[in-house]
């Protein structure tokens, strides 16, 4: 079979962006922390390309000290409009500085000044302070633009695996695998 695993996720991902009706880019991500514990959380994937996907955060976070602990992530995009889903597995590291401060500098304002305000997956008193510290930040970058903290950044996983599942009625599901090689991308194909 001469197609990527990349230009499958292209087509495929495209119909998701014609037919999802929210956050076709929703992903879970899956990690592993220090003490072998599994954690999964859903994130929006910002870019893809053939050297990966990335996905962007704070990095006292668990999702961040997990992926410190054990580089090897699992993603997995699921389409319930089209009955597909995609698992792609690899190795995540964290992007560039200058990467992570582009794409801050895209994002919203009050999601920049969210970045700032929240100590993510820290514990919280109460919500009434968490508005506190947002009110806070918005003060402080008032009339100016709002930098991306030290401590948010970003990271690419570098797939070695795929599988892309497509429904069909009855349970006689398609899953094509694509799992990366020395010399390339080998396929194959799994019982429902």
């Amino acid at each position: 079979m001469s197609e990527t695993p990349f230009k499958k996720f292209g087509e495929w991902f495209a119909a998701a962006e014609g037919s999802e009706p929210n956050d076709p880019n929703a992903m879970t991500v899956a990690t592993v922390g220090a003490n072998g514990r599994p954690a999964a959380r859903i994130l929006l994937m910002k870019s893809w390309d053939e050297t990966g996907f990335s996905f962007y955060g704070n990095l006292g976070s668990r999702k961040a000290r997990d992926m410190q602990a054990h580089p090897q992530v699992a993603l997995l995009f699921h389409w319930k409009s089209l009955a597909r889903q995609v698992r792609i597995e690899g190795i995540v590291s964290q992007v560039s500085d200058a990467q992570a401060d582009a794409y801050f500098a895209s994002r919203p304002r009050m999601s920049q000044i969210g970045a700032w305000a929240s100590e993510q997956s820290r514990p919280l008193a109460s919500r009434e302070a968490f508005e506190s510290r947002v009110r806070e930040v918005e003060a402080r970058f008032q009339g100016q633009p709002v930098p991306r903290p030290e401590f948010w950044s970003g990271w690419k996983l570098a797939p070695d695996y795929f599988e892309f599942w497509q429904g069909i009625d009855f349970r006689l599901h398609d899953r094509l695998i694509f799992s990366k090689t020395a010399s390339g991308w080998e396929t194959g194909r799994l019982y429902p």
